[in-house]
């Protein structure tokens, strides 16, 4: 029987737990609030109403209470109940249902006088007093003070929220760096970070100077913004203002733009991620206060919760309220399905499987409701329906997903504390949570949970507080996902920014393709030899007398006149450029699936020189599969699998003339065969007990889970676990003919699939998980030998698995292992040692004892933890077997690492696997080629012996290298230098053991001594840190999860799909983005020399010869879309790029963009400039531009008629033939003809012949439309366009490029 619930007494002191201040509560007697509440009072007793919270665990267990309302509806709640259901049922009940709450009833619509509103004011009668607080100016401020509300008053979660807004903040903001005491449910003493999430780069008054600062840090802005703001200068004005703004503002408008609408889209996911509705347990006193509220006691009200439970003095509503509103000491309810608001302590966790539901009969229920509901007077009391609980319920196992936190897909098991899994939620204020300081690390936790037990009346002395370890295993981090039908309670540690996830997450750093680098180090030439140009010009025109300025002036409006040198269109074309090519990439139905992350960097696709990659779920699938046992004499794989499971059906029968078929099994069970198998030898009969022994240790050494799910309405099991290895062999086991039928945090239940008949029950004891630094994982189990659990005694065993490196020191000695393992290692098998050790119950108990000590100790637990388990049980263990687990290789690895071998990339793996491992997955993987040496290095522990291993690669760096971790780690401690200069050198490297900050530091030493591109490519979230190091991120969408692809600059589905990313996308991008960059520089440098050649032949003066209109056209209307239409172009077809990956070897010699074929474009630059602007004066003559403001300062004679109608002719014929000669030379560049650079030529000559009789300002409309006008332009245009174009077509058949060899022409 449960422990009787106290009668309510209003005088009764507060509870331990409680941190109200009695000087601030408000007394209010209810009885002129609800009509029966002085009965109802009274008489508080069923144990429906309430649970003590001081039962203890095994009365949990067995008397189960349930709310109210699910009794009406006939079983314990299977869905979450919204507001509004409870609301209306509540409302719809007759009076007497005011007497079935101890502390009056939620409903007040039948009341004469309901609840008191927020402001203290009442509409009816009114029993209460308020006692008198002392009057400062700082309540006064409170009470008259509204800060404004930007959100619709008729929210749910804002209604809900608003009754607490009363509460005052904390003025001490508490220390990160210290451990933090959380009271469950309570108000905290200090202030901890909001939950609001931010991921907004800019603030409404920040945005604009740090998007500009972020512009005009780059050269080219800040270079055309100081050309423009010197047309302000009076002096310096060369024509409109709006020539040199327009441009310069439409580049900036459109960055910022783009900047503003990305951030607007991050504000709007962080809007919807914190207005994220969850439900939270708000806890009162018996007076309807919050508990632990200061300020005055806060009023619900009316239908803004719902009333769920009441214990002693302490009763809980659930209310709504959003995400960003959480904080530290919340308890939060969270069901299937649900994020993980914030980082969490699981306090409780109820299954809602209907198996679990249906405990409650149906006359009983009929009994309940009508005592409970109908009578008036004192309600007697009833005792709980006496139902055995299920192993879920009373250990609260729940499952959550961790795959965008950690990258891993399984399901992850958790577990509430026993200590407040046994509680009614009521208790939870009774609770305190110790945590440490916020830390990234999000598989390592360290806490405790302590249970102050409520005082009675005539309690003496306050009971100790009892104390319990937190581990990792009772918490749930930041958007994780509750993936479990269950409802879990939990409550708050760490909001904001200190989450595991916000202290894990780091900034990436800013990606600058290499292209971008060298156009702008171009840029910076053509800056130089501009200005070297103005002071030629100035000191020429200063020898000549020409003094009408001032030499400093004309040297400023010479560098105006020439800042079309760098067009300012440079940089809008390229990033145009990589949006197209981001495209090209996203709707490749050749590589579906791929997202662009990154557009700043595609054509560093095209320069990749070093790829390293991961190997487990990358090169392979990451879908294990048990091929091979080893038990020590023989071995079993293939078709002698058969064998193993006659044995494992032979033990697992029962015998048919045993007295109790469903006797069973533990590993004291003799090993006997049935009908035909009499006459087994000996020798048989103790393999066939060896295999038993090794299939039971796989049955049981796991943490693997079985769940249901229904797939279109049929229910399917399916097995979670963080380790595809654990799946595979237990799927093996359930193969051969061991099931594991149940498992949660207490047993396992292994069933046999011949007979269906459960054959092996244990008790878990402990679990010990694997992790990265201990390589292996064991369990204490009991083996039962009944159909029940209430045994005492049974044998006690301790089963291990992990890595063959530290499993050799702890299995007894042997002399088989290492061969065995070694000989699995060579076949490509992941190999695991499998150990067992039998305890007796002294010896379990005193290592219970001692592990219990260390696991309470806040400093150095695991340290401690570990001691006991590797003193106490990690010696001696009998060695059981090994088992071979294969990771099949991915689709299509071999052919494709062997293209980007022969594309001139080095490969380096980089794994956490064992060398054999490793090297039998390089050679399967043609990795490594046919007969090529491998050079390994492993467990080398001395300085001296490094550097040797090292001096005889140098005279064979075409061999492979295979280190170890060990020895990596040696390396880049005592010779990074000696050994990154020869391992650079080689043509392929691998490393194993390798963890992934080694991952990082390699991929940073090989970019920073070699300045080449590299590709880092990974599928999970170890491999994250390898990626964000590398120039070029790619992850792939793998069984680990997501979360490598989603901090990639490149997303793939499959490893096949990066060569065609890279050998077909990757250099398309760089060949076209080197020829747009270098034809957007010689389209500005030629007008500049036309510039010159105007100044020169009119006296050295700095005056425009295109001016306006003119020189804007120039830029945009009448070559934008001709010369941007070459990021469609290619050489060779995708097949013929495919075929011979020698042609992306070609892109890492320069030879497309390099200061040769930079200068090669400034003499055709210079040579057409000249002929255009030279000829066109010789044939029409220079004449005087029409004189401006700016040129009136210090002018001689102003221009005549004839002067400016001989400056029209020429401005006609040269900037006719500018225009022709950039559509000519698109022309000549054109490789391969689209439909849409026929269309852009086109249309580009059309809509500049139809603007000239709009031109009349700048050029001579007569002349234009003349015979005279047609010859000259044909004239000069074959001049400028002839030469460069043959001396092309000489140098293509003398030394023809290797894309014209390739395709035959």
């Amino acid at each position: 029987m449960s422990t009787p619930h106290q009668y309510h007494q209003p005088n009764a002191p507060d509870p331990a737990g409680d941190d109200t201040d009695d000087d601030l509560d408000l007394d209010l007697e209810l009885a002129g609030l609800a009509p029966h509440s002085s009965t109802s009072n009274h008489h508080s007793s069923s144990p429906f109403h309430s649970r003590n919270s001081s039962s203890n665990t095994h009365d949990f267990g067995r008397h189960r209470h349930i709310p109210l309302r699910n009794l009406r509806a006939g079983r314990l709640r299977s869905r979450p109940r919204n507001e509004d259901e409870d609301l209306e049922e509540l409302l719809h009940n007759g009076p007497g249902e005011a007497n079935r709450e101890s502390s009056g009833s939620v409903d007040s619509t039948h009341d004469g006088a309901p609840l008191l509103h927020s402001n203290g004011a009442t509409t009816g009668k009114r029993s209460g007093r308020r006692r008198p607080r002392p009057t400062t100016t700082l309540s006064k401020l409170s009470s008259t003070l509204r800060l404004p509300s930007f959100r619709s008053s008729s929210s749910p979660l804002d209604n809900s929220h608003a009754e607490d807004e009363g509460d005052e903040e904390p003025e001490d903001d508490h220390d990160p760096s210290s451990n933090r005491s959380i009271a469950v449910g309570s108000r905290q003493p200090t202030r901890f970070p909001p939950n609001a999430i931010s991921n907004a780069k800019y603030t409404p008054w920040s945005f604009v100077p740090r998007t500009l600062y972020g512009e005009f840090k780059f050269f080219l802005n800040m270079y055309f913004l100081l050309v423009a703001l010197s047309q302000i200068i009076p002096a310096l004005r060369i024509g409109y203002l709006t020539t040199y703004i327009a441009p310069l503002a439409f580049v900036l408008a459109v960055t910022l733009g783009k900047e503003a609408m990305d951030d607007i889209a991050r504000r709007r996911r962080d809007a919807e991620a914190n207005s994220e509705g969850y439900t939270v347990v708000v806890f009162e006193d018996v007076n309807g206060g919050v508990k632990g509220a200061r300020g005055g006691k806060k009023r619900r009200r009316n239908g803004s919760a719902v009333l769920n439970g009441d214990a002693g003095h302490v009763k809980y509503r659930e209310v709504p309220r959003p995400s960003k509103d959480i904080k530290v000491g919340d308890v939060i309810r969270l069901d299937k399905n649900q994020r993980v608001p914030a980082d969490v302590v699981i306090l409780k966790s109820i299954s809602n499987d209907v198996s679990t539901v249906e405990m409650v009969h149906q006359p009983l229920e009929t009994v309940v409701e009508e005592s409970l509901i109908e009578t008036e007077g004192p309600t007697p009391s009833i005792p709980a329906p006496v139902t055995a609980p299920t192993e879920s319920e009373s250990s609260g196992e729940a499952f959550i997903r961790t795959d965008q936190l950690d990258g891993e897909t399984d399901w992850k098991l958790r577990i509430p504390c026993q200590l407040s899994q046994s509680l009614d939620i009521s208790g939870f204020t009774n609770l305190k949570v110790t945590a440490g300081k916020p830390d990234r690390k999000v598989n390592e936790f360290v806490g405790m949970l302590e249970l102050v037990e409520p005082t009675s009346p005539g309690d003496e002395a306050p009971p100790s507080p009892k104390r319990a370890p937190l581990s990792i295993d009772n918490t749930a981090w930041a958007n994780t996902v509750l993936a479990s039908t269950s409802t879990v309670y939990a409550v708050v540690i760490y909001t904001g920014s200190q989450t595991r996830q916000a202290l894990s997450t780091s900034s990436s750093r800013s990606k600058v393709g290499l292209l971008e680098l060298e156009i702008n180090s171009l840029t910076k030439i053509l800056c130089a030899l501009t200005f070297s140009l103005s002071l030629i010009l100035v000191l020429i025109g200063r020898t000549q007398h020409q003094e009408v300025r001032k030499w400093y002036i004309s040297v400023m409006r010479f560098l105006i006149l020439f800042s079309t040198v760098v067009p300012i269109s440079l940089r809008v074309n390229l990033d145009m450029g990589k949006t197209v090519y981001a495209w090209f990439i996203e709707h490749d139905k050749g590589i579906p699936g791929t997202v662009v992350r990154t557009s700043t960097i595609p054509e560093d696709l095209g320069r990749v020189e070093y790829l390293l990659s991961d190997k487990t779920g990358t090169l392979t699938q990451n879908e294990m599969e048990l091929k091979k046992i080893h038990v020590g004499t023989v071995s079993y794989a293939n078709e002698a699998m058969d064998e193993v499971s006659s044995y494992i059906n032979q033990a697992f029968s029962p015998q048919s003339d045993s007295p109790n078929s469903s006797t069973l099994i533990t590993p004291s069970t003799p090993f006997t065969t049935t009908g035909g198998t009499n006459t087994a030898t000996r020798t048989r009969r103790e393999i066939g007990s060896r295999v038993r022994d090794l299939v039971l240790a796989l049955a049981l050494c796991h943490n693997v889970t079985p769940t249901t799910e229904e797939i279109d309405g049929q229910s399917t099991v399916t097995y979670q676990a963080s380790s595809p290895d654990e799946i595979a062999i237990v799927r093996w086991t359930e193969a051969i003919g061991l099931r594991l039928l149940q498992r949660d945090r207490h047993s396992i239940v292994l069933q046999s699939t011949k007979t269906g008949k459960t054959v092996v029950r244990v008790r878990i004891h402990n679990v010990f998980p694997f992790t990265s630094e201990g390589k292996r994982m064991g369990i204490i189990v009991q083996f039962l030998t009944g159909e029940t659990d209430t045994e005492k005694e049974g044998e006690i065993y301790f089963y291990q698995k992990g890595a063959d490196t530290v499993m050799s020191t702890i299995v007894s000695t042997n002399d088989w292992l290492d061969e065995e393992t070694a000989n699995m290692a060579r076949e490509g098998l992941r190999t695991l040692v499998i150990g067992r050790k039998k305890l007796s119950q002294s010896q379990y108990s005193e290592f219970t004892t001692r592990y219990s000590n260390a696991s309470l100790s806040l400093q150095g637990r695991d340290t401690a933890m570990q001691e006991v388990i590797s003193s106490h049980l990690e010696n001696g263990l009998e060695l059981l077997g090994i088992t071979g687990v294969e990771d099949k290789l991915q689709r299509d690895v071999k052919p494709s690492l062997e293209l980007l071998r022969n594309a001139g990339i080095k490969i380096w793996m980089l794994t956490g696997d064992k060398v054999e491992t490793a090297r039998c997955v390089a050679v399967s993987s043609k990795l490594v080629a046919r007969g090529q040496y491998i050079h390994t290095i492993a467990k080398v522990k001395r300085k001296d012996l490094a550097l040797d291993s090292l001096q005889f690669l140098r005279s064979k760096l075409d061999a492979c290298l295979l280190i170890d971790g060990e020895s990596l780690a040696l390396m880049l401690q005592y010779h990074r230098d000696e050994f990154i200069s020869i391992a650079v050198k080689l043509p392929t490297v691998v490393a194993c053991r390798c963890t992934p900050t080694q991952k990082a530091d390699v991929a940073k030493l090989i970019r920073a001594y070699t300045k080449k591109r590299i590709c880092c490519i990974g599928d999970g979230g170890n491999d994250v840190s390898m990626i964000q190091a590398a120039d070029v991120g790619v992850g792939i969408v793998g069984k680990e999860g997501r979360q490598a692809s989603l901090a990639a600059d490149f997303s793939i589905e499959q490893f096949c799909y990066l060569t065609k990313l890279l050998v077909w996308h990757g250099r398309n991008s760089y060949k076209r983005s080197a020829k747009l960059g270098q034809f957007v520089i010689h389209r500005g440098l030629i007008i500049s020399v036309c510039q010159t050649m105007f100044s020169i032949a009119g006296g050295f003066e700095p005056n425009a010869l295109y001016r306006d209109w003119l020189l804007v056209g120039y830029a945009t209307i009448y070559t934008l879309a001709p010369v941007f239409s070459l990021v469609l172009d290619r050489d060779v077809d995708e097949s013929l790029a495919n075929l011979y990956p020698e042609l992306y070897a070609e892109l890492t010699t320069n030879r497309t963009l390099s200061y040769r074929t930079f200068f090669i474009w400034v003499a055709i630059s210079i040579y057409q400039g000249c002929i255009i602007q030279g000829l066109s004066q010789l044939l029409v003559g220079v004449g005087r531009a029409p004189q401006t403001p700016s040129q009136g300062v210090g002018a001689n004679i102003p221009p005549t008629p004839n002067e400016i109608a001989t400056f029209k002719k020429m401005v006609a014929l040269s900037y006719t033939v500018l225009i022709l000669n950039e559509l000519g030379m698109v022309c000549a560049e054109i490789v391969t003809w689209h439909p849409i650079m026929i269309f852009s030529i086109l249309g580009t000559g059309l809509a500049f012949f139809g603007s000239l009789p709009f031109l009349g300002g700048y050029v001579d409309l007569g002349f234009v439309i003349s015979v005279g006008f047609l010859w000259r332009v044909g004239f000069v245009l074959a001049v400028a366009l002839g030469p460069p174009w043959v001396v092309r077509v000489v140098g293509r058949r003398l030394r023809p490029p290797s894309y014209r060899k390739v395709r035959g022409v």
